[in-house]
């Protein structure tokens, strides 16, 4: 699978479908690597989905000397679309950092961004929010990986999914093991998460947008993403009830699957109305 130097860096990256062009970014991990089922279906048989490993994690590297922000990993996604000579795009932005990543190209690329769907993140974050990133962090430091590995699956899955799939969660296989003795990318993560900023800034994106509210998450709930939906001029919100931090279980991945594709054909029939 190909391998780019972009905007200082070998980028790892991973292009599958056929369609209108799309990105998908998730939070600490990637979808690559044989991670691809877990995109939305809806977005793998429609469109030609884009994944790739952040900086740090997977096959792409990093420059430990230039400051880890949401600024920068934007503009590794923004020269890889150049790159590929990709244009009007649609971002998929989720758990966290992904959907941050996509506000800041919505924000320096608006030529890019063909809409924008955001789920699970914030724009600032606040006390409690920047306590519990802090305390992964801690948590992996200093007591190890599969300690992190279980604090963050405790946090971010529903009660009746973790009781059902706890045992193939926890372990080498299991969630976030792309940070699995890679402290120091981890390290490097949380500070571009913790940094993040755009409560200023969200008032001059102009793409269609989406954010989804997941009312059983902990860590990015609704009091951070209805603030989003406000300041983004006619941005679209929809409560996924009982979603938790992840997207997991048949029946909720469907009905994810469902609301992209709606908020996607929409934007698209809008478009052609308009031409």
């Amino acid at each position: 699978m190909p391998v780019a130097r972009i905007n200082g860096h070998n980028m790892y990256y991973e292009v599958h479908g056929e369609g209108p062009p799309a990105i998908c970014m998730g939070g600490w991990g990637t979808y690559c690597h044989g991670g691809h089922h877990h995109v939305a279906r809806s977005l793998r048989e429609n469109y030609k989905v884009l994944i790739f490993d952040h900086r740090g994690l997977g096959e792409s590297d990093d420059d430990p000397s230039v400051e880890p922000t949401m600024v920068l990993y934007a503009k590794d996604v923004a020269e890889l679309c150049d790159h590929l000579g990709w244009s009007r795009v649609h971002v998929v932005g989720l758990v966290g950092m992904g959907a941050c990543i996509g506000q800041e190209l919505a924000i320096s690329r608006p030529d890019l961004v063909r809409s924008l769907v955001n789920m699970n993140t914030w724009a600032k974050p606040d006390a409690l929010m920047r306590h519990q990133l802090e305390q992964l962090m801690d948590t992996h430091r200093v007591m190890g990986w599969a300690a992190f590995q279980k604090l963050v699956c405790l946090w971010s899955f529903d009660e009746e999914f973790y009781l059902a799939n706890h045992e193939r969660l926890l372990g080498p296989q299991g969630p976030w093991s792309e940070l699995d003795g890679r402290y120091g990318a981890h390290e490097r993560l949380v500070r571009a998460c913790l940094s993040h900023d755009t409560t200023s800034r969200l008032g001059q994106i102009a793409a269609p947008a989406l954010i989804i509210h997941c009312p059983l998450d902990v860590v990015n709930g609704p009091r951070l993403t209805r603030p989003i939906e406000a300041a983004i001029p006619g941005a679209r919100g929809h409560t996924l009830d009982g979603a938790a931090h992840v997207v997991a279980g048949r029946q909720m991945r469907q009905r994810f699957s469902d609301l992209v594709q709606d908020f996607l054909t929409d934007v698209e029939h809008r478009e052609g109305a308009a031409a």
